[in-house]
C-alpha cells in the first residue's frame, strides 16, 4: 500500500569524488533504520529559490520503496511517500 507520510527524517549521506555525487545511504524513520537499495530516480525541483533532491528508492532489503526530498535551503530531510508493493 502506498502511504503519503511528510515526516522529516534522519539520512545519513555520502559523497562520492570519483562520480561527483551525493547519495543517501541510510534513513532513520519512527526508530527503524532503512539502508538505502537501488535508487531508481532522482531528480531536482525548485520551488522559487530552493532546491529540492528527490530520490525514489528500495530498501537494501526489497521491502518497501521510499520518496525522499532534500531541501537545500534548510538541509531538511523529508520522507514524503513510502509502498510496501502491494495494491491495497
Amino acid at each position: 500500500m502506498r502511504e503519503k507520510i511528510d515526516e522529516e527524517v534522519s539520512v545519513v549521506m555520502y559523497y562520492s569524488a570519483k562520480k561527483r555525487m551525493a547519495l543517501p545511504h541510510i534513513m532513520s524513520w519512527r526508530g527503524e533504520e532503512y539502508d538505502v537499495g537501488e535508487i531508481g530516480y532522482h531528480h531536482k525541483i525548485s520551488s522559487g529559490k530552493v532546491l529540492h533532491h528527490i530520490y525514489e528508492f528500495i530498501d537494501k532489503t526489497g521491502t518497501y520503496w521510499f520518496r525522499l526530498n532534500f531541501n537545500t535551503d534548510n538541509l531538511h530531510w523529508t520522507l514524503e511517500v513510502i509502498s510496501d508493493g502491494n495494491a491495497n
